[in-house]
């Protein structure tokens, strides 16, 4: 039985892919380097410093991942303070459910950034348990952040469904024992999403699967 919603945030809440994309291939710039889009694959989902980790290693950048973080950082905050945009039916499928189910957000994403996102788009109160990767040791794709968020909401982890936009925040969920949704963006396509319980084409779709299962 379904007792819990748990929303990812950075491409599936809101259109923040298409921001950190924009933002690492400036810092690449910076360094005379160049990023694959399999590079940033990898990075999306991940606590800021693993995702930096991976960075800095495949451009072989001469920063430490900390200093390279605290470059993103900087833009970054900028970026979420002028140009956030809520994804399509985010306020459609909180609406739906708040109330009838617990809602929850579970992040890869330092809780500074949950903060400044939650309180621009004024949807702090629709949630039951905040969840971001501070206090994580493993962040996605293992299932700790999961695994912390169900025990915050006081469900299993199968009374959860998660939606997630990237292969690794997926992955993160589907090992935590949560029914998992995914909702590719134009940014995670590609990604290998073959062992989610379903796909949905946008929250829309995903709401509409949510009742289902109710």
């Amino acid at each position: 039985m379904v007792k819990a919603l748990i929303l990812d945030m950075d491409g599936l809440m809101i259109d923040s892919e298409r921001l950190y994309f924009q933002t690492e291939r400036e810092i690449a710039k910076r360094f005379q380097k160049s990023v694959k889009d399999e590079t940033l694959w990898k990075m999306m989902g991940r606590k800021p410093i693993e995702s930096m980790k991976i960075f800095v290693e495949e451009l072989e950048l001469p920063i430490t991942p900390n200093e390279a973080l605290r470059m993103r950082n900087i833009i970054m905050r900028e970026k979420l303070k002028t140009d956030l945009k809520a994804m399509a039916g985010l306020n459609h499928i909180l609406d739906a459910f708040h109330g009838k189910i617990k809602l929850a957000v579970c992040t890869g994403a330092q809780h500074e950034f949950l903060d400044i996102v939650l309180d621009r788009l004024g949807i702090r109160e629709k949630f039951a348990v905040l969840q971001a990767s501070d206090d994580i040791k493993k962040g996605k794709p293992e299932p700790e952040i999961y695994l912390a968020a169900c025990a915050k909401l006081k469900l299993e982890p199968g009374e959860c469904v998660v939606l997630e936009d990237s292969s690794n925040g997926a992955l993160s969920a589907k090992r935590a024992g949560c029914y998992v949704i995914a909702i590719p963006s134009e940014y995670s396509q590609g990604q290998d999403f073959s062992f989610v319980d379903c796909v949905a084409a946008d929250l829309f779709q995903a709401e509409k699967l949510i009742h289902d299962l109710l």
